[in-house]
């Protein structure tokens, strides 16, 4: 029988207040850092993505959140069970942390993690590099992280898994606690069996995850995808695609989809902060003509971005459509991301390569078609970009959400600026809910997305508000307390329900 989310799923705050102080949250990243600066210890913080949205929630109910301790000073501060108080200034959680050496970050992250799981899941499988060390350590660390859960939680406890980093973790700390409620957000795609099973670690992977009592995924088309290979995998195993329930080893698991969504109103109101001047001084510090339109795309350095493939496209235009040169500025937001792994070293290298040559082929003194960005934004300087911006570029290859979209959306929320124009690859979790009034693209087709961009920059006024009105109109109905809302209201559903089998299970024992 599949559990419904609790009556009052429908505010985000009841199902997370609900669990109170039994909530476990695991995850590779920390929502604190404590590093040495200038002979003092200083706290970095969270200041945007999924941490940043989950850091008020753990502030809230008084869990406790098990991450790795990456930061020099993160040893200096926890007590003698790894544990420290967080926020500093106003402390509402305990952060438990997790030590791992030189050798198991470069293992078990940039090895496994993400030159195994993130181009697998991905669909990219000719970019895996399928080492054993990364296999015998990324078990090795999720043992660590389940030794942390099993010191944290008890039966009563809900534990939270997050993403990737830890698919074997569930299963380890199922051993020890047979009762307890997990469960785990997969934030990347999952495969069809195609490409999954080229994975040697295909059984153990999905053996792992099947210790949760629920796993969810950002879109239907993900959760069929997984089913589809836990049916392929195992013999032993009973699926049931239609409510999502999965019968394996004498355990039932659920799998759904839970589209996550961002803190919209707080988007909107902190791009708003940012008026006419704020763009103004912006064009000026770049190098951006006061004149020219505005095309923005904002990145991790990641070859899943579709980023080559996007100046492919812009140089493209500029070719072929001159009357864009001196009207038309991109400007690429680019976060450096996993440059230890030398595929990471060769995107920087092509990326450097086609800004390059883009502006040698078509800057003139006053002009530049390209400006990128390395220089850490503020959110308010962010989400201000995003509002002055005429069209967004959102055009990954693979992507299994992609939240840039949603941002971009919600910062024109205050109707200050003209409204911008959404440019989204048909190939990201968000197309499957903004796809319909978004511009669709296909990453690969040079000529195709120089088209649509064209079209983007000359759409009627009358149709780019209708456009950006409904996504609007999508990105605030589906936001972050949306997406906790239906999730944990689904998690305390199982909880109700699993007590209730537990009682009867006692009342047919004693009779």
């Amino acid at each position: 029988m599949t559990p419904e989310p609790t009556e009052s799923a429908s505010s985000a705050d009841t199902p997370v207040a609900a669990f109170e102080s039994a909530l476990v949250l695991v995850s590779n990243r920390q929502p604190y850092r404590h590093r040495h600066e200038n002979g003092e210890i200083v706290v970095d913080r969270p200041v945007g993505g999924l941490t940043a949205g989950l850091d008020p929630v753990m502030q809230q109910i008084d869990g406790t959140w098990i991450a790795w301790g990456d930061g020099d000073a993160d040893a200096e501060v926890t007590d003698e069970n790894d544990c420290v108080r967080v926020p500093p200034d106003d402390p509402g959680y305990t952060l438990r942390r997790v030590w791992l050496s030189d050798d198991a970050v470069d293992e078990y992250y940039y090895g496994y993690s993400n030159q195994v799981l993130w181009p697998l899941c991905h669909d990219l499988v000719g970019k895996t590099n399928f080492e054993s060390r990364f296999w015998s350590r990324y078990r090795e660390v999720n043992e660590q992280f389940a030794e942390a859960v099993v010191e944290q939680a008890d039966e009563e406890s809900a534990v939270w898994f997050q993403d990737y980093h830890l698919a074997l973790a569930p299963a380890y700390a199922r051993e020890a606690l047979p009762e307890t409620t997990l469960f785990q957000f997969w934030h990347i795609p999952w495969p069809t069996w195609d490409t999954f099973r080229v994975c040697p670690q295909r059984r153990e992977l999905l053996d792992g995850l099947l210790a949760n009592d629920l796993i969810g995924f950002h879109t239907e088309r993900y959760v069929e995808n997984f089913l589809g290979c836990v049916d392929a995998c195992f013999e032993a195993a009973t699926v049931d695609v239609d409510s999502g329930e999965v019968e394996y080893d004498g355990e039932t698991t659920l799998v759904r989809a839970f589209p996550l969504g961002v803190d919209a109103e707080r988007i909107g109101r902190l791009a708003g902060e940012r008026d006419e001047s704020f763009w103004s001084e912006f064009k000026a510090e770049y190098g951006i003509p006061d004149d020219s339109r505005v095309a923005v795309g904002v990145d991790r350095l990641d070859y899943t971005k579709g980023i080559p493939e996007r100046l492919d496209a812009l140089e493209h235009l500029f070719e072929t459509c001159p009357e864009w040169r001196e009207r038309l500025t991109y400007v690429q937001k680019a976060t450096e991301s996993r440059s230890d792994i030398p595929e990471y070293q060769r995107l920087q290298s092509e990326v450097d390569e086609r800004i390059d040559r883009i502006n040698e082929r078509f800057a003139t003194d006053s002009w530049r078609p390209v400006v990128r960005i390395d220089e850490r934004l503020t959110n308010p300087e962010l989400y201000g970009l995003y509002a002055h911006s005429d069209l967004a570029l959102v055009t990954p290859v693979r992507d299994g959400m992609n939240l840039v979209a949603k941002e971009y959306v919600a910062a024109q929320a205050d109707g200050s600026t003209d409204d911008g124009v959404l440019v989204l690859s048909r190939m990201t979790g968000a197309h499957d809910e903004l796809g319909d009034t978004a511009v669709t693209v296909e990453p690969y087709d040079e000529a195709a997305l120089a088209d649509q961009i064209e079209g983007a920059l000359t759409m009627p006024d009358h149709e780019r508000e209708r456009r950006m009105g409904a996504l609007r109109e999508s990105v605030l109905e589906n936001d972050l307390d949306t997406w906790l809302a239906s999730l944990l209201g689904t998690v305390q559903g199982l909880r109700r329900m699993n007590t209730e089998q537990s009682g009867q299970d006692r009342q047919e024992t004693k009779s």
